[in-house]
C-alpha cells in the first residue's frame, strides 16, 4: 500500500477508536444520570455520581469527540470524493451532528446535577440513553450499507 493509502488508514483508525470510546461515554452517562436521580441532593452517593459524571465527561467523552471529529474531517479532507458519493454520506453526517447535540445536552444535564439542580425525572435519562443508540445504528447503516 503506498504511503498516503496507509496513512488514511491510520487516521480512520484513530477515528474508530476514538468513536468507540466517545460512544461509550454517550451510552454510560445518561445511565449514570438514571441512578443519580435516586441520591439525596449533597448526600455523599449524589458527590459520588458527581465525581464519575465529570471525570467520564471531562477525560473520556469529550477529548474522545474531538479527536473523532478531527479525525473524520481529516479523512473528508484527504478524500473530497465522498462528497459526490451519494446521500448517504449527508444523511451519516446528520446522524454524527446528531451525536454532537446529545454531548452538548449531556453536558448541560451534567451541570445541572452538578448544582444540584437536576428537574428531570428517571424516565427522561432512561429514554435519553437510547437516542445515541439509535444514531450510531443510522450512522453505521449509512456507513457499511449505503443504502441510498
Amino acid at each position: 500500500m503506498s504511503g498516503v493509502g496507509s496513512f488514511y488508514l491510520w487516521i480512520k483508525a484513530l477515528h474508530v477508536i476514538a468513536v468507540i470510546s466517545w460512544m461509550a461515554g454517550l451510552l454510560y452517562l445518561p445511565r449514570l444520570f438514571v441512578y443519580h436521580c435516586d441520591a439525596e441532593p449533597g448526600s455523599k452517593q449524589s458527590e459520588t455520581f458527581k465525581l464519575m459524571e465529570r471525570r467520564l465527561a471531562k477525560a473520556i467523552m469529550t477529548p474522545a469527540m474531538l479527536v473523532s471529529w478531527a479525525a473524520g474531517l481529516w479523512m473528508l479532507w484527504l478524500n473530497p470524493g465522498l462528497f459526490q458519493a451519494g446521500a448517504y454520506i449527508w444523511l451519516k453526517l446528520a446522524l454524527v451532528v446528531g451525536l454532537l447535540a446529545m454531548h452538548i445536552a449531556m453536558l448541560g444535564w451534567l451541570r445541572d446535577f452538578a448544582a444540584d439542580a437536576n428537574t428531570k425525572p428517571q424516565r427522561f435519562f432512561r429514554f435519553m440513553n437510547e437516542v445515541p443508540t439509535l444514531l450510531m445504528i443510522g450512522i453505521v447503516i449509512m456507513i457499511i450499507v449505503r443504502p441510498f
